[in-house]
């Protein structure tokens, strides 16, 4: 699996969000921006701003990769739970497809509150909500939602982003659900998602079973009738 290429893919569904939330937020005019869960620094390198950029991430391969992409960055290898950071040393505290993954959500928005004068969630999905058509490929939905809980992720965390933000005492200027894009997958893209359903399934789906669902999946990419949607929210707020 290449994560950098999958979070390229990701980073690629909320570009337009990005985009617009950071100029929201004042990025061109911050001073230090701070990524919490930086990964191999997909969104990092698109952060167009004159201040130092700074990248913290559990995972030190991660790290390695960022280091190569963003290569200005100040890395760290640390928790969001808690934060090596001085309190407000940060004008941006951001965070992207994150908060779902980690043990507390709440102690991680609240840390990033702590060091951040402005607190960014760019993506949480709530898999709770997966929209699967034609319906033979709801059990592919299915599949999918208990693998994320089984690796110890909240699939439907997305529902509660606002709410989480509220107890972690930010007060929230903007949230809601991102806009699905409206394109078909490219063939690169199907093979790279299908790469990541075949990592997640192995071992608790019967292989002849992922194959006929993938099957399935791609002729209904094919024929044009495959709808695929997992509400996705973002939010952001000032302390």
């Amino acid at each position: 699996m290449n994560w950098h290429s999958r979070y390229l893919q990701q980073a690629a569904w909320t570009h337009d969000l990005r985009t617009y939330i950071f100029k929201q937020a004042g990025v061109i005019n911050a001073r230090r921006v701070l990524e919490v869960g930086c990964g191999t620094g997909a969104i990092l390198q698109e952060v167009h701003t004159s201040a130092s950029l700074h990248g913290l991430d559990v995972d030190p391969d991660s790290l390695s990769q960022c280091k190569v992409h963003v290569p200005a960055a100040s890395l760290v290898h640390g928790d969001g739970h808690d934060l090596p950071y001085p309190d407000k040393s940060f004008d941006i505290a951001y965070c992207h497809f994150l908060l779902l993954w980690v043990r507390d959500p709440l102690q991680v928005l609240c840390e990033m509150a702590r060091v951040g004068h402005i607190v960014l969630a760019l993506a949480e999905p709530d898999y709770s909500q997966r929209q699967d058509e034609p319906q033979a490929l709801r059990e592919l939905g299915r599949w999918q939602t208990e693998s994320l809980s089984r690796q110890g992720a909240n699939p439907a965390f997305g529902a509660v982003l606002a709410e989480t933000f509220f107890h972690a005492g930010l007060t929230l200027v903007e949230t809601g659900p991102i806009r699905s894009p409206d394109r078909k997958r490219s063939p690169i893209e199907w093979q790279s998602e299908w790469s990541v359903i075949e990592a997640d399934l192995a071992g608790s789906i019967p292989e002849k079973d992922i194959r006929k669902m993938k099957a399935l999946d791609g002729l209904a990419q094919k024929d044009g009738n495959r709808i695929l949607h997992v509400p996705t929210y973002f939010a952001w707020g000032k302390t």
